[in-house]
Formats: structure tokens, sequence, C-alpha cells
């Protein structure tokens, strides 16, 4: 017992004394937002475990093995692992349960054997993803000429998550970004863009027949409003002189309203007169 309270009273200290033993190699552990990450200790004689510390940034728990076949007595040394680690049997590996992006980072377990006398410190670095969703392919730069289409397709997941790579088939290309030159001859084809990261991967396709019929409607779309617009310049064309024509008609007959007005003015001054 009192080398438990020991063992807890050295997890709180800020400085951890480097142990005999060192592992130096750092272990990938892969989890996945939510869900559960297990650090295996791999020990070739796991019975000779009399207890192991696991620390991150912060203690994280403390096992102290009491007798070989009995379940160890887990200590979880700091409140944000409360309720979220558990120790499996017989090898002593940790479980983090609920895992939250906050939980990435080193680990190191310092484990104490029986024999010989010693201590083994193993490192890990807690990696955590989302899982992917279902990816997103749009087009754009769509032309259509002489029954070959060139589409550019572009394949995104809904948030940017680090680590996310992307590949599309059946053309065994990498990246986010296909450049597709399309003839009538391969308009079966099934484009597939899958998205991955370490811990999941999704996929969206979109038919070859869909991308040229796209692609010329756009087409004719941008034709359609191109005729559009010549046609209300022509109107524009023919509608301006036109009012400027009235306009000026008008002006002229105010004129010559304003003429005869006066003209009739001085008639009736001279006659009164």
């Amino acid at each position: 017992m009192a080398l438990h309270h020991l063992w807890i009273l050295l997890l709180c200290l800020p400085i951890w004394p480097e142990a005999a033993g060192r592992d130096a190699d750092s272990r990938i552990v892969n989890g996945i937002l939510g869900e559960s990450a297990t650090f295996s200790l791999n020990l070739q004689e796991p019975q000779q475990v009399q207890s192991v510390a696991w620390i991150s940034k912060t203690s994280v728990a403390f096992v102290a093995v009491e007798e070989s076949g009995i379940a160890p007595k887990v200590t979880v040394t700091h409140r944000n692992y409360y309720e979220r680690v558990n120790i499996s049997v017989p090898n002593y590996d940790l479980v983090i349960s609920g895992l939250r992006m906050e939980d990435a980072g080193d680990y190191k377990a310092d484990i104490n054997v029986q024999l010989p006398p010693s201590t083994i410190t193993k490192y890990y670095s807690l990696q955590v993803y989302r899982r992917l969703r279902k990816p997103t392919i749009t087009q754009s730069l769509m032309t259509s000429v002489n029954s070959t289409c060139n589409v550019t397709l572009t394949c995104s997941v809904e948030k940017e998550e680090k680590n996310v790579t992307y590949s599309w088939s059946p053309l065994g290309k990498e990246g986010n970004v296909l450049q597709i030159f399309q003839i009538p001859e391969n308009q079966e084809l099934t484009y597939t863009c899958t998205a991955w990261n370490p811990v999941s991967n999704s996929s969206d396709s979109i038919s070859a027949q869909q991308l040229c019929s796209d692609a010329a409607m756009a087409h004719r779309t941008r034709h359609t409003r191109l005729l559009s617009g010549l046609a209300v310049l022509f109107l524009l064309a023919l509608m301006l002189p036109a009012v400027f024509l009235f306009l000026w008609c008008k002006r002229q007959q105010g004129v010559s309203h304003q003429g005869r007005a006066r003209e009739h003015g001085l008639f009736y001054g001279a006659v009164l007169g």
C-alpha cells in the first residue's frame, strides 16, 4: 500500500525521472473522435508486472497489480479521464473511451516488473480524427467541342480535416482535382472519388454521361445567354436613336409654340395700343 501511495505522489511531481530500459520508439495510436483508443504494452511476460503509471500532458492513471489473476487496482489520477479509462487484463493495456480532440498528444507508460527488477518505459503518440463524411464532387471549366467534353472535377469533404488524401478510380489518379477529356466512346464510365484519413474513408461517384450532358447543357446555356445579350444590345441600338429623335422633335415643337405665342402677343399689343 505504501508503494501505491508513493507512485501516486511521484505522478504529481512536475519532473518525471527517466527510468532504465527506455524504449525510444514512439508508437502511433490512431483514434476516432467519440470512440476509443487502445495503448498496447505488448509485454512478453505480463505476469511479471507490478505496476504501470500512465502519463500524458498530465498524469492519467496508476495501475497496481496486487496478485496475478486478480483484477488490478486502477486509480485515475486526473479529472479529464474520469470514467473514460479502462485497463485490459492480462496485458494491462490502457483504453481511453469517449475520445476528445484535446486527448491527442504524447503518452508514456512506466512499467515496473519483478524479474529482473527494472522499469520499462514505452512511448506513444495519440492522433484523434473525425470519421469522414461522404465527399462532394463539383464540376467546373466545362466545355464541349466536337462531341468531346472537357470537365474539371473537384472532390472535397464537408469540413477540412487533417491528413486527408484523395484518389480517383478507375484512373488511379491521386489528389482532389481531376481533369477529364471525355469522348463519346467512354460514356459508360463512372468516376469515383475516395477520401481517406488514417481511421476512415468515404466515396462519391459521378457518371461520364452525366458529366457530358451537364457540359453540353452549360455550353447551350452560355450560348443562349450570349444570344440574349446580343439581342438586347441590338434592340437598344434601334431604340436609342428613335428616343433621341422623339425628344428632339418635341423640343422643336416647343420652340415653335413659343415663337408663335410671342408673335401673337406683339400683334395684340399693337392693336390695343
